[in-house]
């Protein structure tokens, strides 16, 4: 049974959405190294899953869509937390998101990966890191004049 405030060209749009975020999501993770955007392009595939059952949940007049999607949502906030952990760790071990650098992640036995798309992977270039100097905590900066002198003149 269908609700008739919602009608088919309503859930036409929603499809339309989502086939496009996961068609993007999934062009994202297949030409793109970064470890990140990879991720990135996954939850995009993820909302576009999302929103196609919330369309048909609606059009068929029921909750299970818009429930299902509140588990997944929820699924998906816990794993976006592992996932973000397991990229600090693999940034840390190797100092790079490009992932043709992790070839020694694989199980023994298997042939490493090699990428024809021609493109360098990243090398970083050693050096000074820089980091922003803050004003110490209690420290008030020098002000070259009061906030009300500023103001009226």
């Amino acid at each position: 049974m269908t609700d008739p405030s919602f009608p088919f060209e309503y859930l036409s749009n929603y499809l339309i959405i989502g086939a496009a975020l996961m068609a993007l999501g999934m062009l994202g993770f297949l030409s793109r190294r970064n470890l990140i955007v990879m991720f990135l392009s996954a939850e995009m595939m993820l909302q576009g899953v999302a929103l196609t059952l919330v369309g048909f949940s609606r059009y068929h007049g029921n909750w299970t869509g818009q429930v299902f999607t509140i588990v997944m949502l929820t699924v998906a906030a816990s794993e976006a937390a592992l996932a973000l952990a397991l990229i600090l760790v693999l940034f840390h071990r190797i100092r790079s998101l490009d992932v043709t650098l992790w070839q020694d992640l694989r199980e023994t036995g298997l042939p490493e990966s090699v990428d024809t798309s021609g493109a360098e992977p990243y090398e970083p270039v050693p050096g000074p890191e820089s980091y922003p100097h803050l004003t110490p905590s209690g420290v008030e900066p020098p002000h070259p004049r009061q906030p009300w002198e500023q103001r009226r003149g």
